[in-house]
């Protein structure tokens, strides 16, 4: 008995640290999108094109948890990077950088990138915006095409290697409707399906090259954006334009839920065809309107629709001067605040969206339990 107790409590101990071991339920983790995930992409082309800084290649950005520009268009960490956290995983380099191995993931992500092709926009006479860059979320899917031969060979070999791996699918789409005037939105609504139709397809092929579990978040609710607002405000709209229960501009609002409709609908398509595959919906809409709703409640500050990097006005944002230019004011403390810059969140938003990913109850299914079954 004397020698009994000693081995059940180091069974104990040993059971224990285990489970405080970070979970490596992944080899790797790809990432496809825009601003919400790009960690540096945007940057490698900057320098490629020798065009000005890109603003997340200074301070403030990146101060919180790097406590340097790390090329994220936050103060610190962004979902992708809890994930790695998460599954033990480092964080994920920008393929662009092409610096070193990607065999434990790669993002494609990129600031300002889109899920239709921009000349969609300019023919459909929408915006003027262009992307010299070719950034849209074609483009993105072809570096992973040439990125595969560095990871595997055969197909066999590709498909166990993928099965391994965690996919990230935006988000992305919210650009698409973000640069178009309100006065065109209706258009925008009936072009919803087209843009799902891409994002479908690109998971389509990712689950065909051997994906077993794939994480396609939705839209936020894109009329609580500052930036946005800002400019709505401008043009004197009616109070029956805004949501009286968070001041969100409802049209936007509407097209954001109709876009998210529109996807889980094609999730549940995708389930049916590949029933072995995990594809799991994430929901940004309902946490992120709940931190609007609700900021006490998660730690933020009562206006949530103010910006900490930024320069006055009603949302604290200005188009012309905007976070990490001169003159610009930071928060003493971001981790109150949702918004960072007037379009992105900040780390302590991002942190919660995160969680309620990978455990809920914002994911269907979670991705821990996503992976665990």
């Amino acid at each position: 008995m004397k020698h009994t107790i000693p081995f059940i409590l180091s069974l104990f101990l040993f059971l224990l640290s285990i489970q405080l071991i970070p979970s490596h339920a992944f080899d790797s983790i790809f990432s496809f999108g825009d601003s919400y995930t790009d960690t540096g992409n945007l940057n490698v082309l900057a320098k490629k094109l020798k065009s000005s800084p890109m603003p997340s290649d200074n301070l403030p950005y990146g101060q919180t948890f790097f406590r340097r520009p790390s090329h994220r268009f936050s103060d610190g960490r962004l979902i992708v990077d809890f994930f790695a956290d998460e599954f033990g995983l480092p964080y994920l380099k920008p393929y662009l950088g092409k610096n070193g191995s990607f065999r434990q993931g790669a993002n494609f992500a990129v600031e300002g990138a889109t899920a239709l092709d921009p000349t969609f926009f300019k023919e459909h006479n929408l915006t003027s915006y262009e992307d010299p860059l070719s950034t849209s979320l074609s483009s993105q899917l072809q570096w992973f095409k040439e990125l595969k031969p560095s990871l595997c060979q055969t197909t066999k070999e590709c498909r166990d290697y993928f099965s391994r791996s965690l996919f990230i699918v935006g988000h992305i789409e919210g650009r698409d409707y973000v640069l178009v005037p309100s006065s065109k939105l209706p258009i925008m609504v009936s072009y919803a399906a087209k843009i799902i139709q891409i994002i479908a397809g690109i998971i389509k092929e990712l689950l065909d090259q051997g994906a077993q579990i794939v994480v396609v978040p939705g839209n936020m609710p894109i009329g609580c954006l500052p930036a946005k607002l800002d400019v709505f405000d401008l043009y004197a709209y009616d109070k029956s334009s805004y949501d009286p229960k968070t001041g969100c501009i409802e049209r936007y609002n509407t097209l954001s839920r109709h876009h998210n409709y529109l996807l889980l609908k094609a999730v549940k398509e995708l389930r049916v065809n590949y029933p072995q595959a995990k594809i799991i919906y994430a929901d940004f809409y309902e946490p992120v309107l709940n931190f609007v709703r609700f900021p006490q409640r998660y730690g933020f500050i009562s206006k949530p629709l103010v910006v900490c990097c930024g320069k006055g006005g009603k949302y604290n944002y200005s188009l012309i001067e905007t976070c990490s230019s001169p003159n610009v004011t930071v928060c003493k403390n971001p981790s109150t605040y949702l918004n960072w810059d007037g379009l992105r969140l900040t780390e302590a938003a991002y942190r919660y969206i995160a969680n309620s990913w990978l455990k809920g109850p914002y994911a269907d299914p979670p991705i821990v339990d996503a992976h665990k079954n």
